[in-house]
Formats: structure tokens, sequence, C-alpha cells
């Protein structure tokens, strides 16, 4: 009987497209024993049913009781997420017409969103008395017309936007996540926990 030590490492969420989820879809696992991982790899895990995207959430104890029935001279040591999820999404032919819609719509949206918080932070605060009052003192005269103050604080505004997300000409300034890539993960994150916390309060988490 082969012995040893099986590493397994589960992500807090996995995404398939299969229906028959295999060990090596959800998990990392390492052994000096390569055989073995190819088998643990090559494991089915759960078979889904129904014809429709669905969240399973599932125990690490189900992983280790599963792979401890074909290795069972093995010690099993989970290093990653006690529960996880894992999302099933049905293989759908991607509809470019619809995701250029989607993003045009979603691009207006935020655009018009952006501007009217811009525009109620500027009369909030009467910036266009500001940039009056600085003019007057500083030339002494009244101004009449817009002048280069408005358009260096338009612009101003544009560039400071755009570093600020970390994002110009399509790409990175620097490495480090934007702050709307770090909420989107914050997001993520948080909405998992309430999955599996759900899931094990009403016992529906696979163990």
């Amino acid at each position: 009987m082969r012995e040893g030590v099986i590493y397994i490492k589960a992500s807090q969420s996995t995404q398939v497209v299969n229906r028959k989820i295999l060990m090596g879809d959800v998990l990392e696992v390492y052994s000096v024993h390569g055989d073995a991982v190819k088998e643990i790899g090559d494991m089915v895990l759960y078979t889904l049913k129904g014809d429709k995207n669905q969240k399973v959430i599932f125990s690490v104890m189900k992983i280790i009781e599963t792979i401890q029935k074909s290795f069972p001279g093995f010690i099993i040591e989970s290093v990653g997420e006690p529960d996880f999820v894992v999302e099933y999404q049905m293989p759908i032919a991607p509809k470019k017409g619809a995701e250029y819609t989607k993003l045009v719509l979603l691009s207006f949206i935020i655009f018009i969103g952006a501007a009217f918080t811009i525009m109620t932070f500027n009369t909030d605060v009467s910036v266009s008395d500001v940039f009056d009052n600085f003019y007057k003192l500083v030339t002494g005269s009244k101004k009449h017309t817009g002048t280069i103050m408005e358009t260096a604080y338009c612009l101003g505004i544009f560039l400071g936007v755009m570093g600020f997300y970390n994002h110009f000409k399509g790409s990175k300034i620097h490495d480090d996540p934007t702050p709307i890539h770090m909420e989107m993960r914050n997001y993520e994150e948080e909405k998992n926990k309430a999955i599996i916390n759900d899931a094990d309060r009403e016992g529906k988490t696979i163990k």
C-alpha cells in the first residue's frame, strides 16, 4: 500500500463549464507521487443535474473523504478554504452585438452619473464663484468669459480620474490594483462568504 502526504488547496470560488466536476477543476493538488496527483485530478467529485446555471457549496471534508477512499495510506492535508463555492456556467456562444450594447449602455450610465456628481459638487461649493473671485483678485477686473482656469480645472479632473483608476490609453500606469478592482474583489469575497454561510445554515453544503 502506498503511503505519503497529499496537499490540496481549494479556492473560495471556482467556475466550471462541465456538469461533471472533476477534482482537478476545483483543486490544486501536490504530492511527491506524481501518479497520485494525476489520479486525483481525474476523479469525479460531483455531477450536476439540470440545464441551468447554478452554484454548489462543498465542504473540504467531502474532498478528503473521497480521496481517502482511493488512497487509504496517504495523509491528506488541506491548505485552502474549508468550504468553497463551485459555480456552473452553461457554455453559451458569446453574442458580440449584445455585449457591445451592454457596454455602451453601461458607459453612458456611468458617464451621466459621474457628470451629475461633479456638477452637483461644483454647485455645492460654488466653484464658479471661486474662479470669479480669484480672477478679480489677480487681475483687478471682473471676469466676463471663460478663462484658462476653467479649462485647466476640467483637464485636471480628467487626468485625476484616469490616474486614480490606474488606466490610461487602455494600459495600466503601474501594477497596483485599481480601486474598482479592489472593491469588486471585496464584494466577491463577501458574497461568497454569505453564500457559504447560508448553505451551511440550510444544510445544503455537500459534506
